[in-house]
């Protein structure tokens, strides 16, 4: 039992690393298939993001893949994406790859453009 130490304290819960910005633009969620095809896509909307991931709003009656591509719509761009926590229908995601600073700020002034 001295090997499990770190299960008797209570560890704190880590601070949010990145900005969240509210998004509220649709997406598709792209299946990853047999050598990394891609062929059943499933529409989301993408309720926040972040650089290093964002929260879905997806059916909830959708299975969702543990790993999959998120593309945004109007921007031709997918990004590969991994689930993390799972409650009804909302979906905390972490990307594969921290986008890109400028990538996200094209994301979000297309987004702020769109809504004029």
């Amino acid at each position: 039992m001295a090997f499990q130490m770190h299960l008797d304290t209570e560890h704190p819960k880590p601070e949010q690393a990145y900005r969240e910005f509210n998004l509220d633009r649709p997406g598709n969620i792209i299946f990853v298939g047999h050598h990394l095809s891609t062929g059943t896509q499933v529409r989301c909307l993408i309720r926040t993001i972040t650089l290093a991931g964002a929260l879905l709003e997806v059916s909830p009656s959708l299975e969702m893949p543990q790993h999959f591509f998120l593309e945004i719509l109007g921007i031709h761009d997918e990004i590969g994406s991994t689930v993390v926590k799972r409650e009804g229908e909302l979906v905390t995601i972490s990307f594969n790859m921290l986008l890109n600073p400028e990538f996200l700020h094209h994301v979000l002034r297309l987004s702020f453009e769109s809504s004029l």
